[in-house]
């Protein structure tokens, strides 16, 4: 396999209608070994894909801003994955939530459902009645089961995180981050637009025409839920480039391995633990057993997550591989369902061409 060949991979797919553009980015560890870019950012303007197009991430949020935010949390002792809400949320204290501890939420055990369309109902009040309606729905959303007793993929309990951050650290989860991790990080282009401007002329990816919004969504958040109520952005909300979110990634496999830096290598060790049977890591995706989307050659020791958007990130903790793939598969309609069958061939296309050369890469790859 030749980058070359890897090339008109991602190419073939946008031609073929998978998406309109996309970024891909390899590296193995700090070292960005290939970066990739084909396709429109904006099938209407033209706008081709680069390297630095800002993408809407989706539910890569939940890993990289939320669980982000939280294991910084417990770097400084100030949040444990075993804390329960009652002690964290004076409004679920009493309620038949107040038991289900911060690990449950970010395994998607915590026995909340996976998702409620509250902006029906969000967007028919003033912005600075959203947030205090949304904690009250929460408290009084039905469990669909018995905290830990399965696992059932749900936005609702990252919305809960973000709050839990909230009241942790007395700042929305944007400016937690900005302050404590991205900022510190020189990470200036991720960022929550409905908290900040971002870069000046960020390029952003195009995402699909909301007919219930009147317009296509384009440098705001697709994620309905995210966009009705900002301050719980904890599911969506967050974008970014390949570029950003490597050097995210980057920081905390280094800590993972033994290097402390704004993340606690005990802390990161504990989130990434390979965990039993099918149930998730803390916070972040594992593959599944049978047809998983990063494909057949990552180690067991994987840690990942997908976004609706059409992202992804993947992160082989045995050989300090990690590789994202971000594109606009939604744009302009996202009943384009096509990533599916390519996300696996895809990324056993870059492991099958990555292992087969020197990983002692003195230079990147630009395509």
């Amino acid at each position: 396999m030749r980058v070359d060949a890897l090339a008109d991979l991602l190419k073939g797919a946008v031609q073929e209608g998978g998406f309109p553009g996309a970024v891909a980015l390899v590296a193995v560890g700090d070292t960005v070994v290939l970066q990739m870019a084909c396709g429109l950012a904006n099938l209407f303007t033209r706008r081709p894909v680069t390297v630095d197009t800002l993408f809407d991430l989706a539910s890569l949020t939940k890993p990289m801003a939320t669980t982000a935010a939280v294991m910084h949390l417990c770097r400084r002792q100030e949040l444990s994955t075993t804390t329960p809400l009652g002690v964290l949320l004076p409004l679920f204290k009493g309620t038949d939530k107040a038991a289900i501890t911060v690990g449950q939420l970010l395994t998607h055990q915590s026995g909340l459902p996976a998702y409620r369309p509250y902006y029906l109902r969000l967007r028919h009040l003033r912005p600075g009645e959203r947030s205090t309606h949304l904690k009250a729905w929460l408290v009084a959303e039905p469990l669909c089961y018995q905290p830990g007793a399965r696992t059932v993929y749900s936005d609702l309990g990252f919305m809960v995180l973000a709050w839990v951050v909230m009241q942790c650290s007395g700042q929305p989860l944007a400016h937690f981050l900005r302050d404590h991790i991205y900022g510190p990080l020189g990470l200036e282009r991720l960022f929550f637009p409905a908290f900040e401007t971002g870069p000046d002329d960020p390029g952003f990816a195009a995402c699909e025409y909301s007919l219930w919004r009147g317009r296509l969504i384009d440098g705001t958040v697709h994620d309905d839920n995210a966009d009705a109520a900002a301050d719980l952005q904890g599911q969506a909300g967050l974008f970014g480039d390949a570029a950003s979110a490597h050097r995210l990634l980057a920081e905390m496999l280094a800590a993972y391995n033994g290097v402390a830096n704004r993340f606690s290598p005990e802390v990161v060790r504990h989130f990434w633990a390979r965990p039993c049977d099918d149930q998730r890591a803390l916070g972040f995706d594992v593959p599944a057993a049978h047809a998983a989307s990063c494909g057949r050659r990552f180690s067991p020791h994987t840690i990942g997550h997908l976004g609706f958007t059409g992202t992804s990130l993947w992160v082989d903790v045995e050989q300090s591989i990690i590789v994202i793939l971000l594109t606009n598969r939604v744009h302009p309609f996202a009943n384009n369902t096509r990533i599916r069958a390519f996300r696996p061939v895809f990324h056993d296309a870059v492991m099958d061409w990555l292992l087969k050369k020197p990983l002692s890469i003195n230079r990147p790859l630009i395509d």
